[in-house]
């Protein structure tokens, strides 16, 4: 049994100019070759105009980005981290409806049919109320939803990673009423959301992928 610790990385990249194809798809070989030697087990980026968000799960310690996205350093504009500066910023993860026991127990059976990227942006005047009452949440970890999806946060942009088909789950694992949704409930949560063009009036953007990946792609 592979008990290894599952660590779950989420990062947002500008570019500066237009992406090469050639450098993203030397990214996605990197990934597999790093999900072939057992490093990955989930690599997925997407993009929004100029914005970059990358997914991946990396297994037993936290690889940087830069150990697959390397070809990509020259055309991405780099982000302040206090006292340097870097290619990928830090996304926060704030909201998951499932926790994995070990990289045994987060294996896909079944596999996924599509792996899948969207974002939202949240209004300034209320983004500490939706974080709030989604950590909420997550701390009842009543909540029953999709095995795979998580939420990161960077300024006021959220991406969200999930599969399909969903699943429903949650993070305590048993059954339970959530007492912590009808608080957000009751904030009234389409308000949170500035709607983007595209979005058909939904609060969160499906993006379109670059590279998505799993065990079974290496």
């Amino acid at each position: 049994m592979d008990e290894r610790i599952v660590y779950r990385c989420h990062y947002r990249g500008q570019l500066s100019r237009p992406l090469d194809a050639a450098a993203s798809s030397a990214c996605a070989e990197a990934a597999r070759q790093l999900i072939r030697e057992g490093q990955l087990m989930t690599a997925a980026l997407y993009a929004y105009g100029p914005q970059l968000f990358l997914y991946y799960e990396s297994l037993g310690e936290v690889l940087p980005p830069e150990s697959f996205m390397s070809p990509l350093h020259p055309f991405l504009s780099p982000w302040p981290q206090k006292e340097e500066t870097r290619d990928w910023a830090k996304m926060y993860h704030i909201y998951w409806h499932c926790e994995p026991r070990n990289a045994e127990d987060w294996r896909r059976d079944p596999l996924p049919q599509r792996r899948r990227g969207r974002i939202a942006y949240l209004k300034h005047d209320t983004l500490f109320e939706y974080v709030y009452h989604h950590f909420a949440i997550v701390q009842e970890g009543l909540l029953k939803g999709d095995r795979y999806m998580s939420i990161a946060l960077h300024e006021d942009v959220l991406f969200s990673y999930f599969e399909e088909p969903r699943s429903a789950v949650n993070i305590r694992r048993e059954d339970g009423e959530s007492q912590a949704i009808r608080g957000w409930m009751a904030a009234d949560p389409d308000s949170h959301f500035i709607h983007l063009p595209g979005s058909e009036g939904q609060n969160f953007l499906l993006l379109p992928e670059i590279f998505a990946l799993g065990q079974e792609d290496a």
